[in-house]
């Protein structure tokens, strides 16, 4: 739970104060070097708080308490928080017949990125992982959904066995033999990830591969959802200009995500560009697909055909049940099954996904964090980790539901150092595709203290900055190369400036 602290109320002061100095200074030049002083305010003046305690993910934004939501943050902040029951009626109820995780901040401990994990176990708390289940040609199993589950409410089975599910962590040599120039050493692992056949409670194809995908972290989405479609779409034509492989089919507009209220828009959130709003995106989704919990515009589960005819053809289910195999086939395949969680309730939990604030950056006056920046622009990182963007009018879009009734932060100048762009790395068992989101860095040098890792990359790989780094081909080789390069001490500066951040 969060806390409201001293911090909070001295940070609203501070931003009331400074308010006029900032305003007239909402610019932003692709690769220009910024002003220090207003990087402070890394979600702006209406997104940032001045707190750095262990509950910095955790506070909501000034903008909530100038929009009058502190009530419903509040109360939506606790279906993040508490657990779901399989009750059929009260608070927070609904839960199954098959679940990936029965509360929200499992996977998300402190509000931040899930943890690296040496096993598959969903109430392991801080596992953030999903299973990544694909053919041959990198699409997800059809038999399984795309976030599949390994919970399930008696007498139903999960569709997957996590028992049988087995992580194995791998050293990797680099071409640098794992060495820096001046004999410093690092280590590289990845995860290789297999299921047991008998691990099945559905039907798979006879070749598949696992990967895994650790959850983000969740402070900021509204000031992302803020970003004005047109300027990611100009951030995508500079950086083909500039002769980047970037996954193009992302930027057609047919291929646009549409949204609840007819609009179509570029993705930005999740590691695929899977979601194009935070309204009708990642929270909004997740909130139903991995409790299966319903409400009024999802009033079906989140199972696939495969599993409502393996389940009730299960005479064992049957049986316990005392229904018949149509029966419980109907029920599993339902488009019209009661509402679990109230409108009121859905728009409560939205407020407080879209009222995150981000924590101000931290000690940029340090003359070692200064040099840090000056080498992490002059080494290309912010070729694809832009440093800032200035949010547009932040009209509502996506879903009429919550039209009118969330925080908002228009004309916001942040710094969440992202492109929010699909490029490929290059790596020993890469991410499903191969294309992955730039991840925003604002905020991870405190994910240690926050979530009790400082794990990263897509599927917590990286044990350290350092290690991130050099994960890091594709476009972003040469950047790599440029740190690797680097005196330790200039090294050591670049990672205390993303410390920073």
């Amino acid at each position: 739970m969060k806390k409201f602290n001293v911090f909070y109320f001295v940070n609203l002061l501070l931003l009331l104060f400074t308010a006029c100095e900032n305003e007239n200074n909402q610019g932003n030049t692709p690769g220009g070097e910024p002003e220090l002083s207003e990087e402070y305010y890394a979600g702006g003046i209406l997104g940032t708080v001045f707190d750095e305690t262990p509950y910095a993910y955790e506070q909501p934004a000034p903008a909530v308490l100038k929009d009058g939501y502190s009530l419903p943050f509040k109360m939506g902040e606790a279906f993040f928080e508490k657990t779901f029951n399989t009750n059929p009626t009260g608070v927070r109820r609904g839960l199954g017949p098959v679940y990936v995780r029965n509360s929200c901040i499992l996977c998300h401990p402190g509000y931040g990125h899930g943890k690296r994990m040496e096993r598959y176990r969903a109430n392991d708390f801080g596992n953030g992982y999903l299973l990544v289940v694909i053919d041959e040609k990198d699409n997800y199993v059809p038999q399984l959904t795309g976030m599949p589950q390994t919970q399930a409410v008696a007498p139903f089975l999960p569709p997957i066995d996590e028992a049988g599910i087995n992580i194995e962590w791998k050293e990797y040599k680099d071409g640098y033999n794992n060495t820096f120039p001046d004999g410093e050493t690092y280590s590289l692992i990845y995860p290789e990830v297999t299921i047991a056949p008998e691990a099945f409670n559905v039907p798979v194809p006879a070749n598949y591969k696992v990967r895994l995908e650790a959850t983000i972290g969740i402070y900021g989405t509204g000031l992302i959802d803020a970003i004005p479609d047109d300027s990611l779409l100009a951030q995508y034509r500079y950086e083909k200009s500039l002769g980047f492989s970037l996954n193009d089919a992302k930027y057609d507009p047919a291929n646009f995500i549409k949204e609840a209220d007819g609009t179509s828009h570029p993705g930005r959130f999740t590691y695929g560009l899977t979601r194009g709003t935070l309204q009708n995106g990642p929270g909004s989704n997740a909130i139903w697909n991995i409790t299966n919990v319903n409400r009024s515009n999802r009033k079906n589960h989140y199972i696939t055909e495969a599993y409502a005819k393996a389940m009730s053809q299960n005479k064992f289910i049957q049986e316990k049940l005392e229904q018949t195999e149509a029966e419980i086939y109907n029920y599993l395949m339902s488009t019209d099954l009661p509402e679990e969680m109230t409108n009121e309730e859905y728009i409560e939990f939205m407020v407080w996904h879209r009222g995150l604030a981000v924590p101000a950056a931290r000690n940029l006056d340090d003359p070692v964090v200064q040099k840090g920046k000056k080498l992490f622009y002059r080494a290309g990182c912010t070729a694809c980790h832009r440093p800032s963007w200035t949010t547009g009018a932040d009209d509502y879009k996506g879903d009429p539901m919550v039209a009118g009734k969330l925080p908002r932060y228009p004309y916001q100048k942040i710094w969440p150092y992202s492109d929010f762009l699909q490029h490929r790395l290059n790596m020993v068992n890469d991410i499903r595709t191969g294309w992955c989101r730039t991840t925003p860095l604002w905020g991870r040098g405190l994910s240690e203290k926050c979530t009790g890792a400082g794990d990263h990359l897509h599927d917590m790989r990286a044990r350290n900055y350092k290690e991130a780094i050099m994960w890091h081909g594709g476009d972003a080789r040469a950047s790599r190369d440029n740190f690797y390069y680097m005196s330790k001490e200039d090294r050591d500066a670049v990672v205390k400036f993303l410390e920073s951040i």
